[in-house]
């Protein structure tokens, strides 16, 4: 006669699960928001919309983190990859002038380690604080055979909500303002399959000195997360600094992000001798000869936001993002444009 089975046998460890539960409700807590309705574990996470708004608009997003994950793995570096995954969804929500309310995570992997998932997620609750929503819910698979030993995947969505007559579309924005470039802390998250290819071909010197910082660290430096002071600059725009768009830049880089939000007929005029790419960026570009225009297109080159405003707007603008600690410079301004190629770097 077979031997019983159990779950367990099969490779799921439920008793495991429930463990890391109790290990993330503390990191969770500190999340919270006073419009959130009971705790984790429920079936569906609760959110008392009612009274914040008069015509509310919800703008949701979802994203992973990409390939950083496979270095994030390779070094043993779990703790800030949530930050990224955060990062890469409310900042994207935050484009049409939307407050990020919650989030939800998902983490897949095949057999459960408690203290990676715990490192994991108390990195998403991190950035969950710096943005200011609540971490509301998620979802631990663990799926025996579907992932290599020490490997696991990660999604996230989030919900934000915004004024109707606040929404930002970009059809405010006119030919003669500026785009103000907000720096990012590095790659954010975005291009990492290009990044691997070229730490293997220069033999993965993770400990090469970049200006006083380990290349290992600069890649993994986690996504700037520009909720709070990009919601402080849309405060500030009804009186003194009128924001006509903004544009997180992700996959597709300068090239294609900051078009996205400007209306038919106009382009950009993006200026090269403004960016100055960061020492991550310069390593990447000579180790692994990446032209130029590869670069705009694939990575953020130092620029992880943009704010499209008049240019006699720029001055406030910057001193405020300067009070939360971001730096900006103007890196370039919309024109008139017909045709296919309405973004220029030169």
């Amino acid at each position: 006669m077979s031997d019983a089975l159990t779950y367990r046998a099969a490779g799921v460890d439920i008793d495991a699960g429930n463990a890391l539960v109790e290990r993330i409700k503390p990191l969770v807590k500190r999340t919270q928001r006073p419009e959130v309705m009971g705790g984790l574990g429920g079936f569906g996470g609760l959110f008392d919309l009612s009274g914040r708004y008069k015509e509310p608009v919800l703008v949701s997003g979802t994203d992973g983190v990409g390939t950083k994950l496979k270095l994030a793995q390779i070094l043993g570096r779990h703790d800030t990859i949530g930050i990224d995954l955060v990062g890469m969804c409310v900042n994207d929500v935050l484009v049409q002038g939307a407050e990020p309310l919650f989030f939800l995570d998902y983490f897949a992997t095949g057999k459960l380690d408690v203290d990676t998932a715990a490192a994991v997620v108390g990195g998403i609750a991190r950035g969950c604080e710096l943005a200011g929503c609540a971490l509301i819910g998620g979802e631990t698979a663990e799926m025996p055979d579907m992932y290599p030993p020490g490997e696991y995947d990660l999604a996230g969505f989030t919900v934000g909500a915004v004024e109707k007559s606040q929404m930002l579309s970009g059809a405010g924005i006119v030919a003669g303002d500026v785009v103000l470039g907000v720096a990012s802390s590095g790659a954010h998250s975005n291009g990492y399959s290009l990044i691997r290819k070229i730490l293997q071909r220069a033999g993965n010197p993770l400990d090469l000195d970049l200006g006083g910082v380990r290349l290992a660290d600069a890649l993994m430096a986690p996504t700037t997360i520009y909720v709070k002071p990009m919601l402080d600059l849309l405060q500030a725009g009804a009186s003194r600094i009128p924001v006509h768009g903004l544009a997180h830049i992700t996959g597709g880089g300068l090239k294609e992000n900051i078009i996205r939000v400007v209306p038919d007929g106009l382009g950009l005029a993006l200026d090269a001798a403004a960016i100055a790419l960061p020492p991550v960026f310069d390593w990447l570009m000579r180790e692994g000869n990446v032209a130029r225009e590869e670069m705009w297109r694939t990575f953020n080159c130092g620029v992880g936001f943009t704010v499209i405003l008049p240019a006699d707007a720029v001055a406030a603008a910057s001193a405020l993002l300067a009070t939360h600690g971001l730096a900006s410079s103007v890196i370039g301004e919309v024109v008139t444009a017909s045709g296919d190629e309405r973004v220029r770097i030169g």
